[in-house]
Order: structure tokens, then C-alpha cells, then sequence
């Protein structure tokens, strides 16, 4: 029993390290490298919609949330950002769709229905932005979500900082739980490995 004991001792301290060096990690990632009074663009990250089409919980309240801090005059331009990445709905589409309901000019609206994943809502949204000129941007998401947004942002030469949306209040306090663990993995093994090679993004960071 005594060498069973011993391992599920060693066990139990590594997985210990490693909840804390993900933690210590994921919490240190910083949210920002410009405080402005306004930026030129708010961004609002993707996430599938419902199978029927209609805004899933998270999707409604990141458009939401992008909605007010347009509303509250933080950027004169609302960037939606997603593809059809997990059915056939393009994700930009549904949150503008939302966006207009909620009285959000036509013109102020601008659909980026390309993006499969959150290293492509960067990388198409920095695309927008370059091509009118701009180079700030808010980025709206869930707040799990943003600490590995950050680390794709900081390969970029932009000015930005991201803001969280609320939760969605159907959520339970476990499934909150859950998204933060499975992005506080991942950003850890982000950060010690980097990102895979890809087009969609710039090799060296922008300090």
C-alpha cells in the first residue's frame, strides 16, 4: 500500500502545481495595452448559434454587451466577427441581425462572416480595420474567453483592450466553472509552446 500511496501523493502535488501555474498564468495575462476614450471600432468575438438559427446564450450576450458599450458612444463602429464554424449559420450574421433589433444603425454595422476560429476573428477583423484606416478596437467577448484572445492581440500593432460580457444568468456557477478551466489550460500551454503555425497569424509578438 505504502508505493500506491507515495505515487497517488506525487499525483495529487503535480496536479496541484499545475492548477495553480494555470491559474497564476491565465490570471496574469494582461487585458489591455491602451486606455483610450474611444476607440475606432468595438469588436464582438463569435460563438455558435443555436441550432435553430436564433443567438445562444453566450452569442446574446456579447452582442448585447457590444450593443451598450456602442451605445454608450465607446466606438462609433460595431465589428461582428464569425463564420458558419460549428453549423450552417454565420455567426456575424445572427449578432447583427440581433444588433439591428436593438436599434444599432444599419451603417454602423459591419459583418465579418469568414472566421472559424478566434485566431480568424483577429486576423479578419485587423484586415477591416486596416483597410478603413483604423487602429484601435475594443474586443467584446465572454470572460473566459478573453485572456486567450489577448495572447492573439498581442502579435498585432494595435491599440486594444478587452472588455467582458456578463454571463449568461441561465448558466450555473459549474458550467462558468468548466469554461474557465478548459481556458486556462489551454492559454497555459499557449504560453509555454506558443501558437501552431498558421497564416492567420504573425510569428513575431508585438511588445
Amino acid at each position: 500500500m505504502r508505493p500506491l500511496r507515495k505515487l497517488l501523493l506525487i499525483f495529487l502535488a503535480v496536479f496541484i502545481i499545475t492548477v495553480i501555474t494555470a491559474t497564476v498564468s491565465y490570471r496574469t495575462i494582461p487585458t489591455s495595452n491602451a486606455i483610450l476614450p474611444q476607440f475606432d471600432a468595438i469588436i464582438v468575438l463569435g460563438t455558435p448559434a443555436n441550432p435553430d438559427g436564433s443567438p445562444s446564450p453566450e452569442q446574446r450576450e456579447r452582442t448585447l454587451e457590444g450593443i451598450r458599450e456602442f451605445k454608450a458612444g465607446v466606438a462609433p463602429h460595431l465589428i461582428l466577427t464569425g463564420g458558419p464554424a460549428h453549423n450552417q449559420f454565420v455567426e456575424a450574421h445572427v449578432m447583427a441581425t440581433l444588433a439591428l433589433s436593438q436599434g444599432v444603425p444599419p451603417a454602423a454595422i459591419i459583418e465579418e462572416g469568414r472566421a472559424q476560429n478566434t485566431v480568424q476573428n483577429v486576423f479578419y477583423s485587423r484586415q477591416i480595420m486596416s483597410n478603413s484606416g483604423w487602429n484601435s478596437a475594443e474586443i467584446v467577448s465572454s470572460p473566459s474567453h478573453l485572456p486567450r484572445t489577448a495572447l492573439i492581440l498581442e502579435h498585432y500593432p494595435i491599440q486594444w483592450s478587452t472588455h467582458a460580457a456578463p454571463w449568461p444568468p441561465e448558466y450555473s456557477i459549474w458550467q462558468r466553472a468548466a469554461h474557465y478551466a478548459v481556458e486556462g489550460e489551454y492559454c497555459l500551454r499557449l504560453r509555454i509552446f506558443g501558437f501552431p503555425k498558421t497564416r492567420f497569424l504573425p510569428r513575431e509578438t508585438v511588445n
